[in-house]
């Protein structure tokens, strides 16, 4: 029973530090690995689709961007769960995405990343 109560407390923690990202280093983040194809601007669509405010949203339901088949179908909401997943590997997150990036491999870039979208 105590291990069962340690593991708990553990994985409770960790949910709690995993969320607390840095959103001023996630800008950074951001310019570097994102800003080439998507915006923090409301509505402004290049490659990608505008980020700006996406957190809390279903995935695929910003205007004016043309969304993969397999990204409306997956049903996702932008939570820290489902971004940290998604940017540490969107290909095999969700097949058949149009977003070609390989991932976000490193955990606590993803958590700032991850606060960075959560601030705008």
């Amino acid at each position: 029973m105590k291990l069962f109560v340690v593991a708990v407390g553990f994985v409770a923690v960790a949910g709690v530090a995993h969320a607390a990202g840095d959103a001023t280093a996630g800008a950074a983040v951001f310019q570097s690995q994102c800003a080439m194809c998507h915006s923090m601007t409301p509505g402004a669509v290049g490659i990608g689709p505008s980020l700006a405010g996406i957190v809390g949203k279903p995935a695929a339901s910003g205007g004016g961007y043309d969304y993969s088949p397999a990204l409306k179908a997956a049903k996702l909401t932008w939570d820290a769960p489902t971004l940290d997943k998604f940017l540490a590997a969107p290909q095999s997150t969700v097949p058949g995405t149009k977003m070609p990036y390989m991932g976000l491999t490193d955990a606590t870039q993803r958590a700032d990343v991850e606060a960075y979208l959560g601030s705008k």
